[in-house]
């Protein structure tokens, strides 16, 4: 009768094979890990510009439907139908307020002339929107977010004289509407965006 004796792995072989699965499994984990991680970094790069696109559209439309038409503030005073500041007094006063024609009512009907401002405030950009044109006393606009995630805003106004203004109308120009205007943007993420839009 043979005898045949079979061979097992020794308990160093076996622990030999259990750290090099590990390993294995380490580097997998890591490298999809590094892969996830990187896939939501650049879809939450993707929705942010989609979100500035979406902001500058916005503000290029509105201010190309701009009409020459002043209103009456809520203080009882005649404003231009475009004026810009760069220090804000008050909870409704902005970077820039204008008078612009309505859009498509749902593609129905269209809105009558209304009053919208692009405010800076509590690091978003929002816009200030009054129910009519000539306001009563103490009426207030209805606000809506346009951009988060901003750290500085602050609007230029190209004049007749092709001289940059910080605040519009200014005293030496006569139109009542500027040539450009150059919008300067700074994100929480650090990046700086300057954009020109024309208007003539």
């Amino acid at each position: 009768m043979i005898n045949i004796k079979t061979k097992g792995f020794t308990l160093i072989e076996l622990l030999v094979a259990l750290m090099i699965l590990t390993f294995i499994s380490i580097a997998g984990y890591s490298g999809l890990n590094a892969v996830l991680q990187t896939r939501e970094r650049v879809a939450e790069e993707t929705r942010k510009w989609q979100h500035l696109a979406f902001f500058f559209s916005r503000f290029e439309l509105d201010i190309a439907q701009t009409v020459h038409r002043p209103v009456r503030d809520s203080s009882g005073n005649i404003s231009p139908e475009w004026v810009g500041h760069n220090v804000l007094v008050g909870d409704n006063d902005a970077e820039l307020t204008l008078t612009c024609a309505g859009m498509n009512d749902q593609g129905i009907q269209m809105l009558p002339p209304q009053r919208i401002a692009y405010r800076f405030e509590r690091g978003a950009i929002v816009m200030l929107r009054w129910t009519a044109l000539d306001q009563a006393p103490g009426s207030n606009p209805t606000r809506n977010t346009l951009l988060e995630g901003v750290s500085e805003f602050n609007l230029q106004y190209l004049d007749s004289n092709n001289i940059w203004q910080e605040v519009w109308p200014p005293t030496t120009s006569i139109a009542t509407t500027p040539s450009a205007v150059q919008m300067n943007i700074t994100l929480n993420s650090g990046e700086k965006i300057s954009r020109i839009f024309a208007l003539q």
